[in-house]
This record gives C-alpha cells, structure tokens and sequence, in this order.
C-alpha cells in the first residue's frame, strides 16, 4: 500500500511567522513595515548631517521605529493567547497599529523639517503635529489598558508563564505611564520638591525630559539620557521592556527542574524587583541624578533591591521540590 511521504515541518521562524499571521496580519504588516523604517531612517542618520539637540536629525525616528518593531511584535504574539472575542482583539490589534504609524511618522516628519516632535510648540504646525502626538499617546495607553485586562482575565494553563505576562503588561503599562510626566508641569514640581531646579521654561516648548538640566545636553550614546542631570526617559524604557523580560524570565524558568510553586514565587519576585528598579530610576531622575552618577542613597536602594531579590530566590530555590524529589 503506497503512502505519501511525510510533509517538511517549516523552520521554526516561519512557524512563528504564520501564528503570528494567524492572530492579525496587518499588525504583523505593521512590524515589518517598522524594521523596513530602521534601515530607512538609519540611512538618514548617515546621509543627513543635520543635527536636532546635538543629535542626528533622524536618531528619533531610528529608535521609535525600533521600539515599536519590538512593541507591536509582542502585543501581537501575546494577543495570540486570547480565546475568543476576536473583534475585540482586532479592534485593539488596528488601533496599535494605527497609534504606532501615527506617532512614528509624525517624529519623522519633524525630523524631516530638522526640527523636535516632542513638547514643540514653536509654531502652529509644530503644536498640531504635537497635539496630534499627545491624542496618539493617549489612545495608545488605553489600548495597551484593554489588552492587560484581555490577559489578566485569559485562562492558562502554566501559572508562571501567565503571570510572567499580565506582570510583564501591568509594569509596561506603568512605564508608559511615567511618559506623561515629561510632558506635564507636574514632573517639573516634583523636581523642584526634590531640591533640583526644573528647566528653564522656554517660548514653544511645552514640557521635557531632563531635570536639573535643558534637554539636549551631553548623554550616553545612542540613547542619549543625560550624563549631566535626571531624565525620564531611563524609567520609561526600563518599565516598557517589562514587556518582554519577565516573559523570557518565566520561560527560562521553566527550562529548570523546579515546582510549578517555585516558578510562579521566582516570576512574582522578579516582577516584584523589576518594578523596585524602574521606581528607584524614576525617582533618581526626579532628584536631578544622571543615570550614570548615583548618589550614595540611590546606590544603597539599589544594592537592598538586589540583596532583596537573591535572598527570596535562594529561599524560593531551597524549597522542597517535588521534581528534585523525583
């Protein structure tokens, strides 16, 4: 009896490729066409030689287009746990990708002008583009919003690995959060509070991330957070890409031989202590802190974190397990 010969499994990243297809083609569009706009704007930065804040012209653009090919990519693999309510999850999947193209293209714009996208009210292009932009980030958080509610309600079958998510959403969620005080007055009070003089208010400009310092001074390379004063943006970044390590904590988790109690303990500790670190980093920029240079005060908060975190997981680790047992 003849028998057909057993079909190739495709590779494992167009496996991922076609699930991801699955769950929402055009928000997989969306992150391709992203990484298409990395090599795009990258070019910018070498054949541009125009400057914005002591920065290449098309830096911006460069690293919003790489954030969002990580951001989207991963909202879209992780809305591909949801059961059900498949108009809903497209609608949220169509307003990430319409929230993302609307905010990159209007910092490419500007930078296409030689000119800054965030907080710039020179002109009336410029505070349209940038009302555009505030509307934009607003959307943004409510959807990100409606897809942790999506999670934290989704049903799994490994405790740790759905924690690993609905934590890795909930800080993500804080961290974007934590932009809107860069383009708020309250950010500049609280830096005041701290002993540290806000800024200078300038004519067009209706917000910043520096404190203590204006913004477009001396900063680490390619990242640019000021090397002279706070900045804001070093929160924001640590708490968006909760997004995708604690996930790869809890996946690596379960490559150990631990109990499915460890590996749920170990996830809540290093949700637990990722969020201490992006407090802790929000609060030095407030207090006119550069990244780089902490305080005595900020350093000790941060060697009790991690002293914190190693204690419980050795503990955690200590703790009878039915797989060791075995």
């Amino acid at each position: 009896m003849l028998t057909s010969p057993p079909q190739p499994t495709p590779p494992l990243p167009l496996r991922w490729l076609r699930t991801l297809w699955q769950t929402h083609p055009p928000l997989l569009i969306s992150g391709l066409l992203f990484a298409a706009m990395v090599v795009f704007f990258g070019a910018g930065i070498l054949l541009d030689g125009r400057t914005v804040l002591g920065a290449p012209a098309w830096l911006k653009p460069t690293k919003f287009a790489v954030s969002f090919v990580i951001y989207n990519l991963t909202l879209l693999w992780m809305l591909g746990f949801v059961e059900g309510r498949p108009r809903l999850v497209s609608a949220l999947a169509w307003l990430i990708v319409a929230t993302s193209l609307i905010e990159t293209l209007a910092i490419a714009g500007q930078a296409a002008r030689g000119t800054t996208s965030h907080y710039n009210t020179a002109t009336a292009l410029d505070a349209a583009v940038w009302s555009v932009m505030g509307a934009t980030i607003i959307v943004l958080w409510l959807t990100h919003l409606g897809i942790t509610l999506l999670i934290v309600f989704q049903r799994f079958g490994h405790p740790a690995f759905a924690l690993s998510l609905r934590l890795g959403l909930g800080i993500t969620l804080l961290g974007l959060l934590e932009a809107f005080l860069m383009a708020s007055p309250l950010g500049q009070a609280l830096a005041s509070a701290g002993g540290v003089s806000s800024p200078v208010a300038l004519a067009g400009i209706a917000g910043a991330h520096s404190v203590g310092v204006a913004d477009g001074g001396a900063g680490l390379p390619v990242l640019g957070w000021s090397t002279e004063g706070g900045d804001l943006r070093a929160g924001h970044f640590n708490g968006i890409h909760a997004l995708q390590v604690l996930p790869l904590c809890a996946w690596l988790l379960t490559r150990l031989r631990l109990s499915v109690p460890q590996q749920v303990a170990l996830v809540r500790t290093a949700g637990a202590s990722y969020l201490a670190v992006m407090v802790l980093v929000v609060w030095q920029a407030l207090r006119g802190q550069p990244i780089t240079a902490p305080d005595a005060l900020t350093a000790a908060v941060f060697a009790a974190i991690v002293l914190s975190a190693g204690a419980s997981a050795v503990l955690i680790w200590r703790r009878p397990s039915p797989a060791r047992a075995a």
